[in-house]
């Protein structure tokens, strides 16, 4: 199973070996497909009109929105339980090729109590990286991680926000804009701070060995 951990600083990298740091969510593991399976046991469904949950769980009877503080609630209940959810497609065949020459480390925004059924669920497709469990910006942890790893440094992420985080505080790192679900693809633009959109982890995959000299 992946070891989890709450500091950057913990996680054992190569200082000479090239550095992939991937998101979960919506980038190897399907988390919007997985909460609307687990809305949908519960009379509701996630109405994909925007990038956002708030608002957008809506019930399946009537179709009104289920208010944000029951939002909330459902959502903590559900990442304590991620340890099921399906891996985005063609993420286990690169990151399996890939790890072959660069350390891989997943960079996750869930808490400490939640990493476990995370890193089980990484486990089952494969994806036995180090789990990094993180709060707020991931700029911050991506500076950390990289200073620490070897060069190229890589960053792959679906949310434009962290993708900026991680341009203010390590712009040497290479930036990868990635959302894994098609439903989800048109209702985000893509990021400015990102060197690359990239369509799936096969376009992903040919950006990072270009830069890896291959």
């Amino acid at each position: 199973m992946s070891v989890f951990h709450a500091s950057p600083a913990t996680v054992p990298l190569s200082p000479g070996r090239p550095l992939l740091i991937v998101d979960a969510d919506e980038v190897i593991l399907q988390f919007a497909e997985g909460l609307d399976q687990y809305l949908r046991r519960r009379g509701l469904f996630l109405d994909l009109t925007s990038y956002r949950l708030h608002g957008n769980v809506k019930r399946l009877d009537d179709k009104s929105p289920v208010l944000d503080v029951e939002v909330t609630a459902l959502l903590e209940e559900f990442r304590s339980e991620l340890d099921w959810l399906e891996a985005v497609e063609h993420s286990r065949e690169t990151l399996g090729e890939l790890r072959a020459r660069m350390d891989i480390v997943v960079l996750s925004n869930v808490s400490e109590t939640q990493a476990p059924p995370r890193a089980k669920n990484l486990a089952a497709h494969g994806f036995d990286f180090p789990l990094v469990v993180n709060a707020g910006p991931k700029g911050p942890a991506v500076k950390s991680l990289a200073a620490r790893g070897g060069a190229p440094a890589f960053f792959v992420d679906d949310i434009p926000q962290h993708l900026a985080s991680a341009a203010e505080a390590a712009p040497d790192v290479f930036r990868i804009h990635l959302v894994g679900d098609e439903r989800l693809k048109p209702l985000l633009p893509p990021s400015p701070h990102a060197h690359l959109r990239a369509g799936d982890w096969r376009e992903a995959a040919s950006f990072i060995r270009t830069r890896l000299g291959a």
